[in-house]
């Protein structure tokens, strides 16, 4: 991807998986279970360990320019100890390109993170779809905790008047909702069938498949989920800044 206008806009996305509950310290258990009362609560509990930085981990990091279609997808490898034990179905080679103008780099999660933030070094403004609540806080957390330094802030200010020049970050879900004015949010695949977009869910892949995904070493389905996003994100986001953007 060029990197040679800092004019230009970036799409970002990321997909994560939850560690597994068994890897936890005794402590860290204790503390999930505290606040389960069923088998049923507790699966729950392990599922949502995704949701957090300090539970889960990052596999793919996607992103787009909406002006030049061109990006990447920033793909976790799978761990060479796992994959010795899978069957070849795996999505464990895939191509340089999962279509035209996206590439594919791989790397561990650290990797991936560092490609990341050193790709939209030149870039000043950002688009995401829920992205101060969930992909930049777990973004910024997980790079902490890995020993790589950001290269933006992108929470710098939740209003876009009050943002830092070079870090604009239009989130979708607080401009739809016009910061919290609408009381229910909803998710992506809402917004998009609202505004006649097609949803990354149409094609039988939801986030909460993801862990499952990568569990199986399907990696390119992740990559290719993540793209959606990033398309139906593009989609959206023209959306608003043609009627709502005033």
């Amino acid at each position: 991807m060029s990197t040679s206008f800092a004019s230009q806009k970036l799409i970002f996305d990321i997909e994560t998986i939850g560690v597994e509950f068994e890897s936890l310290d005794k402590i860290s258990q204790e503390y999930i279970e505290k606040y389960t009362e069923s088998e049923d609560e507790l699966e729950e509990a392990k599922e949502r360990l995704s949701f957090s930085p300090l539970t889960g981990e990052i596999v793919a990091i996607g992103i787009l320019n909406p002006d030049t279609n061109k990006g990447a997808i920033y793909l976790r490898q799978f761990p060479i100890s796992l994959l010795r034990s899978k069957s070849p179905e795996g999505d464990f080679q895939f191509p340089n390109e999962i279509e035209e103008g996206i590439k594919i780099e791989s790397g561990d999660e650290k990797q991936i993170i560092e490609k990341f933030w050193e790709t939209i070094k030149p870039y000043n403004y950002f688009i995401s779809f829920n992205g101060r609540t969930f992909d930049v806080p777990f973004l910024m957390i997980r790079s902490a905790i890995l020993g790589a330094k950001p290269t933006k802030n992108l929470m710098s200010n939740r209003y876009l008047s009050s943002q830092k020049y070079d870090a604009t970050h239009v989130d979708l879900l607080d401009q739809l909702t016009f910061y919290g004015a609408v009381r229910k949010k909803f998710n992506l695949h809402f917004w998009t069938k609202a505004f006649g977009i097609k949803s990354p869910k149409e094609e039988g892949i939801t986030g909460e498949d993801v862990s499952r995904l990568y569990k199986e070493g399907k990696l390119l389905e992740i990559a290719k989920y993540n793209l959606g996003d990033l398309k139906a994100t593009k989609e959206l986001y023209n959306k608003w800044n043609q009627y709502l953007n005033l």
